[in-house]
């Protein structure tokens, strides 16, 4: 009999502490003391509404059940430990902020260069404007596809989190966050394939479109 995969929950505090070990593991460096409580810290900022614990969360649980298509499973898992370590919605540059942390705790682990700058490299993916050689890289795919999991997440969570998002921009005004959210959606909604890698295609892309349509269509209210 074959089982149908759905949207996983997020990871509880057993799970996703055993992802942070398997990370450095994977690296074969001991996991820096106090740096998952640091992470965790900056996960849990009041601002954050839908970049939060849950989000990290979710994206573990996926990499648990995906990390077998990556080329380098404990690199990945660190760079989504890290991608949106740094967030503020009123500033740029998060996703450097993010990644330069990464790459110094990394560095300052014993991790040599190139492996420091292969994590960097996945967090600064997650600004999602990949090229062809980074959407070449299975491990950069499985890394967008992650963070992107939750357009194609069931249509409550999909509500929730499009709720959280203008909760975070709270501060835009209500015509201008309309017009930015309904270009970012229809960007989505238009690319001939939202997920690259054969899992997440097959899990997500349907109902990532059902959402992304029902969002178009509050928008419009």
């Amino acid at each position: 009999m074959t089982v149908t995969p759905t949207y996983p929950s997020p990871l509880d505090d057993a799970a996703l502490a055993a992802t942070w070990e398997a990370a450095w593991s994977g690296l074969g460096l001991p996991a820096p003391a106090g740096l998952q409580a640091r992470l965790m810290t900056a996960w849990s900022e009041p601002h954050r509404r839908y970049h939060d614990q849950r989000h990290l969360r979710e994206c573990l649980a996926l990499w648990q059940r995906w990390h077998q298509h990556a080329l380098r499973a404990g690199e990945l898992a660190l760079a989504l430990w890290f991608h949106d370590a740094v967030y503020d919605p009123r500033a740029s540059g998060n996703e450097l902020g993010s990644a330069t942390w990464a790459t110094r705790s990394l560095v300052g682990a014993g991790a040599d260069s190139e492996t420091a700058q292969r994590v960097h490299d996945l967090v600064m993916a997650t600004q999602h404007d990949a090229t062809a050689d980074l959407v070449a890289n299975p491990d950069a795919r499985l890394m967008l596809d992650i963070d992107l999991s939750i357009l194609g997440s069931p249509a409550e969570r999909f509500e929730r989190y499009d709720r959280a998002v203008r909760q975070e921009y709270a501060w835009v005004p209500g015509w201008r966050y309309r017009q930015a959210r309904e270009a970012v959606l229809q960007g989505f909604l238009e690319r001939p394939r939202l997920y690259h890698s054969a899992p997440a295609h097959e899990l997500l892309e349907a109902q990532a479109r059902v959402n992304l349509r029902a969002a178009l269509s509050r928008l419009a209210e």
